[in-house]
């Protein structure tokens, strides 16, 4: 099956070459949804240092309807690749929406992500707020002062 396949790429990722692995790639998701697919194209080539190459067929997953966790965590990563390449207004929109449109595991990405985006984008108090109220929660006491702190710098 596909998805054995393509966890299987991921997980030899670092003992083959970009090329190999993004053929891998390739390789495992060939009878995957298309939007599946085009997000794990995305995803290697994002992770082998082609950013530019990636947000395309982000994009497209997204436009296929691509369901569920993917759907999340390729906003987040089209949303980082854009801001490597000097996008990071848009990347700031992505993901102020995707921190507004539910709640799962990956809400600290999302706000780590979007407070990398609002620093590029010269918002430092807001993109501290936001990375301090991703922190607050996995602390083990003064979680309603450091939430409230983060608030404070933003009111």
């Amino acid at each position: 099956m596909w998805e054995q396949r393509i966890t299987e790429v991921w997980e030899r990722q670092d003992e083959l070459s970009e090329e190999d692995f993004r053929v891998a790639v390739d390789d495992a998701v060939r009878d995957a949804p298309e939007a599946v697919a085009a997000f794990e194209r995305a995803a290697a080539f994002d992770s082998t240092g082609h950013p530019d190459r990636a947000v395309p067929l982000y994009r497209e997953a997204l436009d296929l309807g691509l369901p569920g966790e993917r759907r999340r965590r390729a906003v987040i990563q089209m949303a980082s690749s854009l801001r490597n390449l000097g996008q990071p207004e848009i990347a700031v929109e992505l993901l102020a929406t995707e921190q507004d449109a539910g709640s799962d595991h990956l809400d600290g990405a999302v706000r780590a992500f979007l407070a990398l985006a609002l620093a590029d984008v010269g918002r430092e108090r807001e993109a501290v707020s936001v990375a301090l109220t991703a922190l607050a929660p996995t602390l083990p006491r003064y979680q309603r002062s450091l939430g409230n702190y983060a608030k404070a710098l933003v009111d």
